[in-house]
């Protein structure tokens, strides 16, 4: 599969097959919240941002990789990971849990793009306590 077959795919929903242009037409789209972070310690551009599709008679939540919004990040990045260590609050080992990491941490560039992606255009979702 080509790179850009694997990002129409990936742009596509897997439940309703609604298909968004682009990642500025899939992040602008009041029907799609970013809802969670898949971490994936050995190479954080392969982890996955998880979305929801709240589209009539959809529904499903959805994958896409962290690798293709790294660009809307220009700040330092951390050469150590601090997972573990006394300065790091755990964050990224909780999918559910959105909030930006003070730490400096080589996975602190991820939660910087997590914010931008959160305030991309539409007010946020009223959110009820979940962890997973």
């Amino acid at each position: 599969m080509s790179n850009s077959q694997t990002v129409a795919t990936a742009l596509a929903c897997p439940m309703c097959a609604h298909r968004w242009a682009d990642r500025d037409a899939l992040l602008g789209d009041r029907a799609t919240e970013l809802v969670g972070y898949q971490v994936d310690f050995v190479a954080l551009r392969a982890g996955f941002f998880l979305f929801h599709h709240h589209a009539a008679g959809c529904g499903t939540t959805f994958s896409v990789p962290v690798g293709w919004f790294a660009d809307l990040y220009d700040g330092p990045v951390f050469s150590e990971r601090r997972t573990g260590q006394s300065d790091c609050p755990g964050h990224c080992l909780r999918r559910g849990d959105l909030r930006p990491c003070g730490a400096a941490c080589e996975c602190a560039w991820v939660r910087a793009v997590i914010d931008v992606l959160r305030r991309h255009g539409k007010p946020p979702r009223p959110r009820p306590g979940i962890e997973w």
